[in-house]
């Protein structure tokens, strides 16, 4: 078969596993003259079982092939179709196929750094849209749409975005969070990686409808491939005439700077943020103020996280109503779930609301790794909730997480296996908190040290019955006495364990001392 383009990821994730020798390796070809083909650097589609996956044009559409290395692609090359590794028609697997990709439909299919590609797949259409809409029209159109913040506390985004447009300041920003540090997550730096220019669209219209002509994204500084390429897109889109003084010719103005993050978990906690981007400590603020009406340099603030903003172009571009039939209840869109741990087929999901949790661990998933029995699911990251297999017909969406303990944070799924030991994940979630912590409240810096303490008690079997009720009292005073989400969300996942998997707790001393 004739091949004129071969598709493959530069995402962290593939490169980790092989694709940029399989890259080289394609390139290799060429030189030689064994191939005659153009090389795209794509993001990666999600499908990380699959990775590195490679894709070849062809007239019916991408084949895709993987898991590939670099030995494979003179096969790949010669062979097309009928090569073992040929996974067939990307878009027709059905682990994609079945998916409602909304945010993420660019990711793995567009050169990340070409804005004409970017635009030729619908990109730019919502920002065009803004610029025609009065702010007011603007903040409307997201508050019916009924997005809320996907970042963890899944507050309506358009009440936060009202809020800052009605205060009267003489300089206004726009903050994106990109400082993802949940374990099991990376949905925000495959869009940034993969689909960059959608999220910076995203932002520019929130300045419009703000009335803030600034905006900062902070990124995780764990992620150097995607602060860099972030930093190229919005080069691009500066010299594009996408950001700057005459956004596409309305001579209307927003400026964008991408920031690295300090390295700290505190700080993408949203006012820590802001003291980190001020050139501060990374330590949290009380509220009130609000970062809406009191947040960078003391102006008015829309903090965002990065799929919150990602979603608004396509909100402005295809209206409110087609992203608020998607979903359930008051859990509109879609979620990008992001699927890890002990799984055979990880990767990211993008599913409107409502799907259930057995559907994400057993037919996305296929169940563990190891192929021992699933046991157990911890879904919104360090400070979410276990979950028993008993739960697993749960609806993902907000309210009927809530209603049995948990939360969709930003949407992390770690499966793990029947050999997990729920007790040390309990005493994970106190030395986390402890280890994170920026020092600014009591029950957050002295609470979880001491309930490390307390869990390796009760481990060694050490009046196990009266050191679990000190571990109680302990996640209550976390909880009403912390100054943010860190210490405020620690029990969610030390009671989830307890409440769940209470055999895990039962030590004794002898058993103990083994």
């Amino acid at each position: 078969m004739t091949i004129r383009c071969v598709y493959i990821p530069a995402d962290a994730a593939a490169l980790s596993v092989g694709a940029g020798d399989v890259a080289r390796a394609v390139e290799a070809e060429v030189a030689a003259g064994r191939a005659d083909v153009s090389i795209v650097r794509t993001g990666s589609r999600g499908l990380f079982w699959l990775e590195p996956l490679l894709e070849i044009e062809t007239p019916e559409g991408r084949l895709g092939f993987g898991p590939v290395t670099a030995e494979d692609v003179t096969g790949i090359l010669a062979a097309g179709a009928d090569h073992p590794l040929c996974v067939g028609l990307v878009e027709e697997i059905p682990w994609l196929k079945s998916q409602q990709r909304v945010t993420f439909a660019r990711c793995g299919v567009i050169d990340p750094l070409s804005l004409s590609d970017y635009e030729a797949h619908g990109g730019l259409k919502g920002l065009r849209r803004a610029l025609d809409m009065a702010p007011d029209d603007i903040v409307a159109a997201v508050t019916a749409s009924g997005l809320r913040g996907r970042g963890g506390a899944g507050f309506p985004t358009g009440i936060k975005w009202r809020t800052v447009a009605g205060a009267t300041a003489d300089r206004k920003y726009v903050v994106c969070n990109a400082d993802e540090g949940d374990s099991g997550t990376f949905a925000d730096r495959m869009l940034m990686e993969g689909d960059p220019f959608l999220l910076i669209e995203g932002m520019v219209i929130a300045g419009l409808a703000v009335g803030a002509t600034k905006g900062f994204v902070y990124v995780r500084s764990e992620y150097p491939h995607a602060f860099r390429k972030l930093r190229k897109a919005i080069g691009i889109a500066q010299a594009a005439g996408m950001l700057g003084r005459n956004i596409l010719g309305s001579g209307r103005r927003f400026d964008l700077e991408a920031r690295l993050g300090a390295g700290a978990y505190i700080c993408g906690e949203e006012t820590s943020l802001l003291e980190s981007l001020e050139g501060k400590r990374g330590q949290v603020r009380p509220k009130p103020p609000l970062p809406a009406l009191h947040g960078l340099f003391g102006r008015p603030t829309v903090v965002n996280n990065v799929l919150s903003l990602a979603a608004v172009p396509t909100i402005l571009a295809e209206g409110a109503e087609y992203y608020r039939d998607l979903g359930v209840g008051r859990s509109r869109g879609t979620m990008p779930i992001q699927l890890a741990g002990n799984v055979r087929r990880g990767g990211l999901i993008e599913r409107a609301f409502g799907l259930t949790l057995r559907e994400i661990v057993e037919d996305y998933g296929g169940g563990t790794r190891t192929g021992r029995p699933v046991r157990a699911v911890q879904v919104g990251g360090p400070l979410g909730a276990y979950w028993p297999t008993s739960l697993f017909d749960t609806p993902f969406d907000y309210e009927a997480f809530a209603s049995r303990g948990g939360m969709i944070g930003h949407g992390g799924v770690v499966v793990f296996d029947d050999s997990v030991d729920l007790l040390r994940q309990a005493r994970f979630a106190f030395a986390f908190c402890a280890f994170e912590s920026c020092g600014k409240c009591t029950p957050c810096r002295i609470g979880s040290t001491r309930g490390v303490e307390t869990m390796d008690r009760i481990a060694r079997g050490d009046r196990v019955a009266d050191n679990l009720a000190l571990v109680r009292d302990l996640c209550e005073v976390l909880r009403d006495g912390s100054l943010c989400a860190l210490g405020g969300l620690t029990h969610v996942p030390v009671l989830s364990a307890l409440d769940h998997f209470p055999e895990d707790f039962d030590r004794q001393p002898a058993v103990a001392a083994e």
